[in-house]
């Protein structure tokens, strides 16, 4: 339902989806599945988001770009919602932000492979020249959703979205 004189919850989603992941600026908020809802509520939008994880420390940012980016097209009331429950889940990132990831350098989390097979890492393939011929460099990356490997073909260096 539209309310007198505001922008549908449509328009709202569009320039959501406009709205840089702080850490991962490729991808959008939206595409990577942690804006849950939008619903006007009394004439306040409310805005339900889920981190990736509940000590992300992007929080703080994501909501503040969420407010500004609202509040830069007019919207003054607002209402930004934490839900952790259902926690967030790499199965929520759309087909497009995949897509923005790989071309970006990033391999997308591949589902079934939280945890690799019997401790293994999991085999990926390189973003640059598709290679499988890769290896496990580090389970931590630049940040804490993301694991470092280097492509043994091409010899580049690039980043693999943990499945979670």
């Amino acid at each position: 339902m539209v309310q007198q004189g505001k922008p549908d919850v449509e328009q709202i989603w569009k320039w959501l989806d406009t709205v840089p992941d702080p850490e991962i600026p490729v991808i959008s908020l939206v595409d990577l599945g942690i804006i849950r809802d939008v619903v006007w509520n009394d004439g306040c939008l409310r805005v339900t988001v889920t981190p990736t994880y509940s000590g992300c420390p992007a929080t703080s940012i994501i909501n503040l770009d969420i407010e500004t980016a609202l509040l830069d097209r007019g919207i003054e009331k607002i209402e930004i919602v934490k839900v952790l429950s259902p926690p967030w889940s790499t199965g929520w990132i759309s087909e497009s932000g995949r897509e923005k990831l790989r071309a970006y350098g990033i391999v997308p989390p591949q589902e079934g492979t939280a945890c690799g097979t019997g401790g293994s890492s999991p085999e990926v393939s390189c973003p640059r020249c598709d290679s499988k011929n890769t290896e496990l460099v580090s389970k931590f990356g630049s940040t804490p959703c993301k694991s470092s490997y280097r492509c043994k073909d091409c010899l580049e260096p690039f980043d693999y979205f943990k499945c979670i």
